[in-house]
């Protein structure tokens, strides 16, 4: 099995930077893609940003120019630096990696417990 942990979230003022961090660990044999989604009360799950092995990147409309995707492919962890944040990036956000376990089946997703991301004054 893959388990992934998040840190890094937490209450900031608009305009103010965060950085949520991952890290994937158990039986991985490679990583083909990590990412972050959120989820706001009310509204779907969306992609924030994505980062493919070997690291095409992919952001949504709402933050590019504002958050940063960057993986340690030795590590296996994927962070994301989010700055000039906003109200409406309140949300919980969660890791998602696309995880190879064996040779013999195709990668699937694994997701992390997800971390609170609140901007308020």
């Amino acid at each position: 099995q893959v388990q992934l942990v998040e840190s890094g979230g937490g209450l900031v003022q608009p305009g103010g930077s965060l950085r949520l961090s991952c890290a994937a660990s158990g039986s991985i044999v490679s990583i083909n893609a990590m990412g972050w989604y959120r989820q706001a009360p009310g509204k779907q799950r969306e992609l924030v940003a994505g980062i493919s092995n070997p690291g095409s990147t992919n952001y949504a409309d709402s933050v590019k120019g504002r958050f940063t995707i960057s993986t340690d492919n030795a590590k296996n962890t994927v962070s994301l630096q989010m700055n000039s944040l906003k109200p409406e990036d309140t949300a919980v956000y969660y890791c998602n990696a696309l995880v190879s376990t064996t040779i013999w089946r195709p990668p699937r997703d694994y997701w992390g417990q997800g971390t609170q991301v609140t901007v308020s004054s």
